[in-house]
């Protein structure tokens, strides 16, 4: 999939992301060893990590139209949700599958979330709930996606987004 970017200059540059994790080693020929498979989203394969404090989500951006619009995503979900934030190990492909694979702490949840402390805590970050588990912020035109009791869960009576879907907007429309 291309990945596109604008130098200092403002000329376009075009080049694969394939391309790209090759110039930069970012090409993994595996997981670790002793990564146990624990469960599949829709847009991830997640595994436990050997020191089981964290995980490992390969995941194939099947959510986004672009790579680039799947790494903002990412970027966003680390500046608001430090706590679970995201770390790129590495790229992986399988049967034929371009995956990132990424290394989140691993939170063991000690309950379910209620879906109104999640509004609650999203409504007071500017978040409002415009149907079902989605959400828009007005201010920097985010639309947040999918925010139910598996995606985020509780810990010590805390909240703890683990898996978050960001889409950068104009005027609430994708």
């Amino acid at each position: 999939m291309p990945v596109y970017q604008v130098d200092f200059q403002g000329r376009f540059i075009h080049t694969t992301l394939r391309e790209y994790c090759r110039q930069n080693g970012l090409w993994l020929t595996a997981l670790p060893k002793d990564a146990n498979y624990l469960t599949q989203g829709g847009e991830s394969k997640v595994y436990l990590n050997g020191d089981c404090k964290s995980v490992l989500k390969l995941n194939d951006s099947v959510y986004y139209a672009t790579w680039l619009e799947f790494f903002n995503s990412l970027v966003i979900h680390n500046l608001l949700f430090e706590v679970t934030s995201y770390a790129c190990q590495g790229f992986l492909e399988i049967e034929g599958t371009l995956y990132v694979v990424l290394k989140q702490d691993y939170v063991k949840a000690d309950g379910e979330a209620d879906l109104e402390d999640i509004k609650e805590i999203l409504d007071f970050n500017g978040f409002k709930n415009i149907k079902r588990n989605d959400y828009f912020n007005q201010d920097f035109d985010l639309l947040l996606e999918d925010m139910h009791d598996e995606n985020v869960i509780t810990a010590g009576g805390k909240l703890f987004f683990i898996d978050t879907v960001f889409y950068i907007t104009r005027n609430g429309k994708v």
